[in-house]
């Protein structure tokens, strides 16, 4: 669904001169199907698996990464947040904010203009889907970082 957010992750990467690693593979909506897509064990490909995951508060959207072997943790983000509701974004809701399908959101909330928090356990090498669910890039977690600029907690 969007070539659009692929092609800006990657120009945006160039124009820092980062190094990154684009893999084409089926077509895969979960963690466990990419990992395997992106020829790794279940066990590497999970560690590695950067999880970027849409939630609202009171009419507010916020993105979440999480390592894909783990579970983000709704009581430690609303004391984060300080916010008594807080929910997924529905399907419909996820795209009308990123022009992505579920499963195909990068970490890149920074292109929407969305606050990003990620959580401290992140691994040092990152894979995941680039806004497209057949296509996934690698890259190094500091390099990441120093473009989403998020906010580094424990989410987990």
């Amino acid at each position: 669904m969007s070539q659009k957010t692929f092609e800006q992750i990657c120009a945006l990467l160039d124009k820092q001169n980062i190094q990154y690693e684009v893999m084409e593979h089926e077509p895969v909506r979960t963690s466990e199907e990419a990992a395997i897509a992106r020829g790794r064990t279940p066990e590497e490909g999970l560690k590695r698996g950067a999880k970027a995951m849409i939630l609202r508060s009171e009419g507010k959207f916020y993105q979440f990464i999480i390592p894909a072997h783990k579970r983000i943790d709704l009581k430690k983000v609303k004391l984060l947040l300080q916010k008594k509701s807080l929910s997924f974004a529905t399907g419909d809701e996820v795209v009308q904010v990123t022009d992505c399908l579920p499963g195909s959101v990068p970490p890149f909330g920074n292109l929407w203009n969305i606050p990003v928090f990620a959580d401290s356990g992140l691994n040092e090498e990152l894979d995941f889907n680039a806004g497209l669910r057949e296509k996934s890039i690698t890259m190094k977690r500091v390099d990441w970082e120093k473009i989403v600029q998020p906010r580094i907690v424990e989410l987990c």
